[in-house]
């Protein structure tokens, strides 16, 4: 590859159909690699999204998921997606989806599906007056002057991936909580966010499917962040150890076709901190103010080497 690209997303969504041992269907995928001890969050739940959404196959879309993190998952390494048919009915659908790898089950999720009707409609505004994406320097501009090190946990590795290496383009308002708090610490930040090319076709998924899974890929990257921000605490302070916790994310809308090939506003809030752990809420919405998907994340942050 001579640049960032996408292909990082399209590697995690690759599902391979396999012997179910627990429930009804089973698929096998694998984590991508970052520079950390264990896998990326988001590659579970949105290879788990994939999973549940190729157990559907009468046309009802993924509205809700509802995630709990069990056990760390390896890097690079193959888990094993069980789907178990819960419901199928006229208008809605149920699936729950497990994840195992060596043995134990590391992930749980629940899935719902609608076929759609017609209703009222509401859609919380967007954030106003937050500027541009083109305005903002990119997460490789921040980092191009920061050396690794330095009384930080920033690696050449870390860098590099925080830079190019997570298949989206990154533009913080009001600035990045890599190696410092930028901006400041109010408990709120927007992160545009746009895949570095194209989304690439996934085998067995329709392009509606991959861009869902793309979104519930990409919002656990940062839905932590406006909490560590509050606190004052950068991804890089030596000591921090984070981990996702549960996760639940609702898809209020079906994006079109390209929308996730271009900018989306992630706005972020933190809604508490507490006890080692914090809750951060997120929503999507497209440069013209459409509502896609809210996320909600309770995570570890621990800041110290004390707890279990």
């Amino acid at each position: 590859m001579t640049g960032p690209t996408s292909e990082v997303l399209a590697r995690a969504l690759v599902l391979t159909p396999a012997a179910p041992q627990h429930f009804d269907l089973a698929f096998t995928a694998t984590t991508q690699p970052c520079p950390w001890p264990k896998a990326y969050g988001g590659d579970m739940v949105a290879q788990a999204a994939a999973a549940a959404m190729l157990s559907v196959t009468d046309g009802k879309a993924m509205h809700s998921m509802h995630s709990y993190f069990m056990r760390p998952v390896d890097i690079g390494a193959p888990v094993t997606y069980e789907v178990e048919v819960l419901r199928d009915g006229r208008g809605y659908a149920t699936r729950q989806v497990r994840a195992f790898q060596n043995g134990k089950a590391a992930y749980a999720c629940l899935a719902s599906f609608a076929a759609g009707e017609d209703g009222g409609r509401y859609a919380a505004p967007a954030p106003a007056e937050v500027p541009a994406p083109d305005s903002l320097a990119s997460s490789a501009a921040h980092l191009a002057d920061v050396a690794p090190g330095d009384g930080t946990t920033m690696t050449a590795e870390s860098r590099e991936y925080w830079s190019g290496g997570r298949s989206f383009d990154m533009r913080h308002v009001p600035g990045p909580v890599y190696v410092e708090v930028d901006g400041g610490r109010a408990p709120q930040q927007a992160v545009w966010v746009k895949p570095f090319d194209a989304l690439r076709p996934v085998d067995g998924l329709t392009d509606a499917m991959r861009d869902l899974a793309a979104l519930a890929y990409v919002c656990d990257y940062t839905i932590l962040e406006p909490v560590l921000r509050v606190l004052g605490v950068p991804w890089a302070q030596p000591g921090l150890v984070t981990a996702s916790l549960d996760h639940a994310m609702w898809f209020h809308r079906v994006p079109g076709p390209g929308v996730l090939d271009g900018w989306l506003l992630y706005a972020q809030e933190a809604v508490a901190a507490d006890a080692g752990r914090g809750v951060g809420l997120g929503r999507f919405f497209t440069p013209d103010g459409e509502h896609l998907a809210t996320v909600v994340q309770e995570g570890m942050i621990r800041t110290s080497s004390g707890g279990s």
